[in-house]
């Protein structure tokens, strides 16, 4: 809009004006509208930000330490927590100490903690560039993962991929330095294969070696050459983990979706990693047997197929991968899936506007597709391409917006006012399911807490005692409420990826407030 100098006359109508508009800024400022994100907005974002993202972005980066297994290093900043599980993988006479635990409990889950490992290195992949001081962090986050996942692939055509009898460990309630449940080790091998694993494994080894290319070139190459071996084993052995291994894995990480969404997922990341012609053959011959344009629009620790068409498209529109171009279709489709209002729209909003996809740890949906739909308005961006909602054109600023909506109402913008990440903002949640933060610390509490005496901890209504800075919570129902209750784990417990994606997303919008 053109404007012309004012004429003295016309002050006091200015001045009016002018109150006005600083008035109803402010008045906006106070009470966030929940506008429907179908509109289009004039500006990618507001000049102001109502978070720190970068506040936020640190801490979820430091919820990693509060994972850890193994022996802690000097410099570990969770400082509650202390060395254990120092001789997990004794029970088959093998090295595998250290990694994560996926939640709340004492488990090391190898499905989840690799495809955490893809997601934080895809995050730093796409956005580590704007990290600043936090990529330093990031980087040991993944290598954490990587050291561990190498140590479980050590043997050929084998992966060790779980340490720990969940149930046994479940009927417990310890802190993990002291637990005393057995350590029993899972694995796969050609007679009881587990592609899905194995190709989750592939992909976060070989994504994690673009993370450390630079950096670490010896490292990154041992990454890559070993994403090679283990997913060449987990396509020539075919099978589903769960089926082997049922009692053990279900109905933790049982494979609901099948293997093949990641042995796609795999390939992509083996495509990316490496450039060898062979990866983008066997994508071009295998795709649609492996799922390509399904429309199954979940994108989540068990299903890979969204993320190997976000991840495939970049290839067409931004590498000009000609053979690849069906993949920019298949991303779009999945795009328009979460666009209130667009045709196709398939995605149930809370009232107060989270993406709501299921009852049990929903957050992890609303914050992976937050990290597509800034991953994929980027490689849009680049191209020069909008996406196509059945002949409606969508723009990567709407779906900026839309990745904004969600992050905001996790960190504090919702009906509660509750933000979902603990220790960001005035109020989080205070009984998080996590044993290590539920009991008192060693340091507090030096005598050993028995197996069935924690649960006097367990059942209190009183808060936490240790905070675990940075964990993202489960969230709230479909009716946006949250019980803030302890034994609630489908609302109150936090996951390894649940932040992984996150931490990608929070750092784009710190860098575009300004706040990197």
């Amino acid at each position: 809009m053109a404007l012309s100098l004012p004429s003295s006359s016309s002050f006091p109508t200015i001045l009016f004006l002018l109150s006005y508009f600083t008035t109803s800024l402010l008045l906006c400022n106070a009470f966030p509208a929940h506008h429907n994100p179908f509109f289009h907005h004039h500006h990618q974002h507001p000049h102001f930000a109502s978070h720190n993202y970068r506040d936020a972005l640190t801490k979820s980066i430091l919820f990693f330490e509060g994972q850890r297994s193994g022996k802690l290093p000097p410099n570990q900043r969770v400082t509650w927590r202390r060395a254990s599980g120092l001789s997990d993988g004794s029970a088959m006479h093998v090295d595998l100490v250290g990694g994560y635990y996926d939640a709340g409990d004492n488990v090391k889950f190898g499905f989840p903690m690799a495809f955490t490992t893809t997601m934080l290195s895809w995050s730093v992949i796409e956005f580590g560039g704007l990290m600043k001081g936090e990529l330093v962090n990031a980087r040991e986050a993944i290598r954490w993962a990587t050291d561990y996942l190498l140590k479980a692939t050590a043997h050929p055509d084998t992966i060790y991929v779980q340490v720990g009898d969940a149930n046994k460990d479940h009927a417990c309630w310890e802190r993990p330095e002291d637990m005393d449940t057995p350590r029993s080790v899972f694995k796969i091998d050609r007679n009881s294969p587990g592609s899905d694993v194995a190709a989750e494994t592939a992909a976060a080894l070989a994504s994690a070696s673009l993370v450390f290319r630079r950096t670490d070139p010896t490292y990154s190459r041992l990454l890559i050459s070993r994403a090679i071996r283990v997913f060449g084993f987990a396509d020539k052995y075919r099978g589903a983990y769960s089926n082997g291994l049922k009692r053990f894995v279900c109905p933790f990480y049982c494979s609901y979706s099948g293997y093949q969404d990641e042995l796609l997922w795999g390939a992509a990341w083996l495509h990316k990693a490496t450039k060898n012609p062979t990866y983008l053959n066997y994508i071009r011959v295998n795709g649609q047997t492996l799922g390509a344009d399904e429309s199954d629009n979940t994108f989540g620790w068990d299903n890979k197929h969204v993320g190997a068409r976000i991840l495939l498209s970049k290839a067409f529109l931004v590498q000009r991968v000609q053979s690849l171009h069906d993949y920019k279709g298949h991303a779009d489709n999945f795009i328009c899936s979460l666009i209130p209002g667009a045709p196709f729209s398939q995605t149930q909003y809370t009232p107060g506007g989270l993406l709501f996809k299921m009852g049990d740890g929903n957050m992890q949906y609303v914050t992976s597709s937050s990290f597509l739909l800034l991953t994929y308005a980027k490689y849009l961006t680049s191209a020069h391409q909008v996406v196509n909602c059945g002949g409606i054109p969508v723009t990567p600023k709407r779906l900026r917006t839309i990745a904004k909506k969600q992050v905001d109402y996790l960190l504090g913008d919702n009906p509660l006012k509750m933000s979902y990440m603990v220790g960001y903002g005035p109020r989080y949640p205070q009984r998080i399911h996590h044993r290590g933060s539920s009991l008192p610390s060693t340091a507090v509490h030096p005598a050993k807490i028995q197996c069935s005496a924690g649960f006097r901890f367990m059942n209190s209504q009183s808060p936490n005692p240790n905070i675990l800075v940075g964990a993202i919570v489960g969230g709230p129902d479909q009716h946006d409420r949250f019980p803030d209750q302890r034994s609630d784990y489908e609302q109150s417990e936090p996951a390894t990826y649940i932040n992984a994606p996150l931490v990608g997303a929070l750092t784009y919008l710190a860098h575009s407030f300004g706040q990197l």
